[in-house]
């Protein structure tokens, strides 16, 4: 017996968010590989584009600023997306990247981690 296991869909990480688009902004996203919906991102300072979160980063993708709603996939350009960025409650067993640091740079934009 073949077992499939399904991807996660967009949006799937959101347990609440503000009426109507509130929460959400279209954003730029840098160059890299391919990305799931719940992605812990960060803010690239020198081109304001959004990157994964990491921690230890020191060009702005240090701190958490948004998640990725839908998923991307792998470019060697910039890529187009959507991301959950203010006014939201997000279920933690659905994210990715995250840590306490990134949980607290989140909440300090209303993104509440449950």
């Amino acid at each position: 017996m073949t077992i499939k296991k399904e991807p996660m869909h967009a949006g799937e990480f959101l347990l609440s968010e503000g009426a109507g688009n509130i929460s959400r902004e279209a954003i730029n996203v840098a160059a890299g590989p391919a990305l799931n919906p719940g992605q812990i991102l960060g803010l690239v300072t020198a081109s304001g584009e959004f990157a994964p979160y990491v921690p230890t980063a020191e060009d702005g993708s240090q701190t958490a600023v948004a998640i990725l709603y839908g998923p991307l996939g792998e470019s060697d350009i910039v890529r187009r997306g959507r991301a959950v960025v203010r006014l939201a409650e997000v279920s933690e067993a659905h994210l990715t990247g995250l840590d306490p640091e990134g949980e607290k740079s989140l909440a300090e934009h209303f993104v509440i981690v449950r």
